[in-house]
């Protein structure tokens, strides 16, 4: 039956996703840095500049990205993990809650 083809492809689906969480947009990143190498080391062998200039660009792109994250987790500088919200009372008194 087609309804439950649907279904089970769709509980597969939300299963997957589930399963990889947070994690499935560092996987994409990844796949894509590796697409992104090999692309960098055939325009080196072939000496095709656009590839190596791309390879150039995007890893410039990615060594950033990967030190900001190492300075997230550390709590490096104004980077924290906690947010914080001011709460305003009628008497001019801040409040700062988690």
């Amino acid at each position: 039956d087609k309804r439950k083809l649907t279904l089970l492809v769709s509980v597969l689906e939300r299963q997957i996703f589930d399963f990889l969480g947070y994690q499935w947009a560092p996987i994409l990143a990844n796949f894509i840095h590796i697409i992104v190498v090999i692309l960098g080391l055939f325009g080196t062998i072939q000496y095709r500049p656009r590839y190596i200039t791309g390879y150039a660009v995007w890893l410039i792109l990615w060594v950033t990205w990967n030190v900001f994250v190492i300075c997230f987790y550390l709590e490096a500088g104004d980077l924290s993990k906690v947010i914080y919200h001011q709460i305003h009372l009628s008497l001019g008194y801040c409040v700062n809650v988690l």
